[in-house]
Parts: C-alpha cells; sequence; structure tokens
C-alpha cells in the first residue's frame, strides 16, 4: 500500500494511471434539498477507457467532509465487488484525503468511516491515494450529481456513463499533455 501526499495538484486536468494500475476517481455532493448526498464513481484504465461507474444516494449526512468521506468508502467496497485491485484513487477534498493517509489516529465525526477505509485498502497489492482539484475530478462529480435523479444504484461495466459524455470528452482533450 502507497499512501501519498494529500495536497492537490498544480494541474487542472486528469492524468491516467500507469499501465500496471487503475485510476479511481470519486467525488460527493450533498444533495440538501433532498436530504441526502450524491456518490459519483469511475474507474478507468492507464489509456483512459472506462472500466466502470456509479452513481448512487446516501441517507443524511452532516456535512461535505462526512459524504466525501461514505464517498471514497462507497467506492472501494465497489472497486472490490468488482475485482479491480492495483488502484489510484483520487478524490478532490482534501481534509479527507489528508485523514486517510494520515497515521494519526483520526478523532473527527468521520473518523470510523476512515478506519473502514484503512481497513479496505489493507489486503490491496498496490493503492495509492491522492487530492486532486475539482478540475481533474469533473467525471465523478458529474455522477455524483446526477445521483439527484436516480432511486437505486446504477453501474456502468465498460461502458461510458451518459452522464458523463461531456466530462470524458474534455478529459480526452488533454490526456497528453
Amino acid at each position: 500500500m502507497v499512501l501519498s501526499n494529500a495536497s492537490p495538484r498544480s494541474s487542472s486536468y486528469w492524468y491516467p494511471p500507469s499501465q500496471d494500475a487503475y485510476k479511481l476517481n470519486f467525488d460527493a455532493v450533498v444533495l440538501s434539498d433532498l436530504k441526502c448526498y450524491g456518490v459519483g464513481v469511475i474507474i478507468r484504465n492507464f489509456t483512459g477507457e472506462v472500466m466502470a461507474g456509479m452513481s448512487a444516494k446516501g441517507e443524511y449526512v452532516h456535512n461535505s467532509d462526512e459524504a466525501e468521506a461514505l464517498a471514497c468508502r462507497k467506492a472501494l467496497k465497489f472497486s472490490m465487488e468488482a475485482g479491480f485491485s492495483n488502484l489510484v484513487i483520487e478524490g478532490d477534498n482534501s481534509n479527507v484525503m489528508r485523514a486517510i493517509v494520515s497515521f494519526a489516529v483520526n478523532n473527527c465525526l468521520y473518523g470510523h468511516i476512515v478506519d473502514d477505509i484503512r481497513h479496505y485498502i489493507s489486503g490491496r497489492q498496490f493503492v495509492a491515494f491522492s487530492c486532486v482539484k475539482r478540475e481533474g475530478n469533473m467525471v465523478a462529480h458529474s455522477l455524483a450529481r446526477f445521483a439527484r435523479n436516480i432511486v437505486d444504484d446504477l453501474y456502468w461495466m465498460e461502458d461510458e456513463p451518459p452522464p458523463t459524455v461531456d466530462a470524458l470528452h474534455h478529459d480526452r482533450l488533454h490526456i497528453n499533455e
């Protein structure tokens, strides 16, 4: 397991993982009017090809940090069930990403969720975490926003989720920069 720096990159673009890994991007949005939160997850390979995606809703949360931590846990569970290992995991909430990569005991409201995340990754061959700017996480963000429109969780396997078409196109324009 590799725990990398959780400070945002200076770039505003999504970058593919190495050939031997998959990149998992996750995001959460608080849907206050619906008293829930939305989760978006996208897993892509080194060419940027979509391997799996998910849009889901969760119950009421206290704040966006808690929603992001829950989204990360849900994303990891999804990736495990779909059979992915060798992951580079990116989220855009620096508080949550710092909590996950820290070796310190986490006493925050969502500390038990961070403990779950650490447990999920403990058996993985390769896991790296990094915090990215929102612009580098737009595909996952679009799936999190799309959760507003769904009743049950939606999954895509080796198919581009329709709500992400524009964001995926944007990422492809900058993939070799």
